[in-house]
């Protein structure tokens, strides 16, 4: 779908958290140039300034950090003070910790889930009244492919996106009937800032992780600005699916994302009809 074929954005209000960088900050400029009225949200809101200047009409921009809620409390007062409402919340906000799961301290952890999951439950929660009250409008919520498939080296950032999915998928069933589409968004490996400024490893290094947590700290290291996918691709593909008749629930971008969860759907079934008598097994006879 092309820019031309996109039904415009005049008038939408789109919310989004992280914007100073990444995929946040593209969305954000790609919204500008349709036409939507762009809340731009950042802690750090001196590297928004610039939206301001560019789009002056329809671009605002809101200190947030996810982890406060007087914080939140006070963006989305502000943002529904200066637009009115919200069509699109876009939970963007996110960064991954890099390390085995006995390398990784509380102290690298908790952070990393204070925005990548409770800080984004904690800002739908704030805006669902008026979702519900409108009986419309769309939550976008950036997961990853490491929110569908676990891997070595990345497990807590893991848990934290398949956190992610659950919330999503059930809060799709809840607001399913009043109207309000829900999409999780699954990115592969994309030329963002994730293995790069965004990017933590931990500060404990074991030996005997070396051939396996200890991959996924190598790539950190050496791929950031090789990933194969195309940032700018990807918020395209995000507003392409929010503005879908019909918004999907679950997003993969990528090809890498898309070969490696058809693998491990694939490798799912055949261990499910391994094991079928076994769990077919496991229930009290009929009739008791």
């Amino acid at each position: 779908m092309t820019t031309s074929s996109l039904p415009s954005q005049q008038g939408k209000v789109w919310l989004i958290t992280g914007a100073s960088t990444g995929f946040g900050r593209l969305l954000a400029e790609y919204l500008c140039t349709l036409g939507a009225t762009v809340i731009a949200t950042a802690r750090d809101v001196s590297k928004l300034e610039d939206f301001t200047l560019k789009y002056p009409g329809n671009c605002f921009v809101l200190s947030l950090d996810v982890t406060k809620p007087a914080s939140i409390k006070q963006a989305v007062a502000d943002a529904l003070a200066k637009a009115g409402h919200v069509d699109v919340l876009v939970n963007n906000a996110g960064y991954g910790v890099a390390g085995a799961i006995e390398e990784v301290s509380e102290a690298e952890y908790m952070p990393m889930f204070e925005t990548n999951v409770f800080g984004l439950i904690a800002l739908t929660k704030a805006l669902l009244p008026q979702f519900r009250a409108r009986r419309s409008g769309n939550i976008v919520n950036i997961s990853s492919i490491g929110g569908l498939i676990g891997g070595p080296g990345i497990g807590y950032y893991n848990a934290t996106k398949f956190a992610v999915e659950g919330l999503s998928m059930a809060l799709t069933g809840e607001l399913a009937p009043l109207g309000v589409h829900v999409t999780v968004v699954e990115p592969g490996p994309f030329r963002t800032d994730f293995l790069g400024r965004s990017g933590v490893q931990a500060n404990e290094i074991i030996p005997d992780y070396t051939q396996s947590a200890g991959k996924m700290r190598e790539y950190f290291q050496t791929q950031s600005g090789k990933q194969p996918g195309d940032p700018q691709k990807a918020v395209e593909a995000i507003v392409a699916a929010v503005t879908s008749p019909k918004p999907p629930k679950h997003l993969l971008l990528g090809k890498s994302a898309l070969n490696r969860w058809k693998t491990r759907l694939s490798e799912w079934q055949d261990e499910v009809a391994e094991w079928e008598s076994t769990t077919a097994g496991a229930d009290f006879p009929e009739g008791q």
